[in-house]
């Protein structure tokens, strides 16, 4: 009994439930794809961009409330994952992301599941494999992109903000590659 209540107060800091935030976010997300536009842009890139907003905080305050968990750690990147893959698949399915543009889309879908094979790989050997800093930056350009592409345009604004998008998603699906090497590289030293 005492276990299991160390275990559920553990997974109620506020890093954790910030997270928890970000999961019950993504069917939100995922919902308003569904409904009148422009309106439901404007409300799933405001609700997209405070799940992002978690990520960061749920980092920070586990840091500096001293707070993080092994159930953080795992949740934390399994949140991040859910939230770019669901919006990635319904920017697909709507459309705003087709032809060439899939690829950037695949690349960034195929190395998630690869990070997290590895460090679930890596974690039955007791060995952590740390987010570097270039993939924090992927994953803020990465989440930038993700946003214009769900905004897809403004009326009477002639700013291109779904090629914006666009850009972006190559951009991080670069340096999606870039850093899902250095983490195979390291990886790799342990198996």
């Amino acid at each position: 009994m005492e276990m299991s209540k160390i275990s559920f107060m553990q997974s109620t800091t506020l890093p954790n439930l910030l997270t928890f935030a970000r999961i019950a976010l993504v069917p939100v997300v995922v919902t308003l794809f569904y409904f009148d536009k422009p309106l439901s842009n404007w409300i799933a890139a405001s609700i997209f961009i405070i799940a992002c907003v978690t990520d960061y905080l749920d980092g920070y305050f586990a840091r500096a409330l001293k707070q993080t968990t092994q159930f953080g750690s795992f949740l934390d990147p399994v949140a991040d994952k859910l939230l770019v893959a669901a919006t990635l698949l319904m920017l697909v399915g709507v459309g705003r992301i087709q032809g060439l543009s899939l690829i950037p889309a695949v690349i960034i879908l195929c190395r998630e599941i690869l990070v997290s094979s590895l460090r679930e790989f890596l974690a039955e050997l007791r060995v952590a494999l740390p987010v570097t800093r270039l993939a924090k930056w992927k994953t803020a350009l990465q989440m930038g992109a993700l946003t214009f592409l769900i905004i897809e345009h403004i009326p009477g604004v002639s700013l291109p903000i779904e090629q914006i998008g666009l850009v972006g998603l190559w951009i991080a699906a670069f340096l999606t590659l870039r850093t899902g090497y250095d983490y195979l590289q390291a990886g790799l030293r342990h198996m």
